[in-house]
């Protein structure tokens, strides 16, 4: 999976839990929980999807590495590497 492919399936899966999410102004480095005002709840939402979709196992000491777009995109890419 690309670096682009991944970006694509992280705001897919916010828009699947937040259909108001507002993506014209994301910042990619910034945090999405400020920019999207997502709750902890929407937060382990994400990972509960990324583990449905990708049988991904994301242990809770990871979760700060998923805090913007981009740090999503730098964890999760060597684990999707061959999906």
């Amino acid at each position: 999976m690309t670096r682009d492919q991944i970006k694509d399936l992280v705001l897919d899966i916010i828009a699947d839990i937040d259909d108001e999410a507002d993506f014209e102004t994301l910042v990619s480095d910034q945090p999405l929980r400020d920019q999207l005002d997502l709750d902890s709840m929407d937060f382990l939402d994400i990972v509960m999807e990324l583990r449905k979709r990708h049988q991904l196992q994301i242990p809770e000491e990871d979760y700060p590495q998923l805090a913007s777009l981009d740090s999503c995109v730098n964890y999760l890419e060597p684990l999707l590497k061959d999906a």
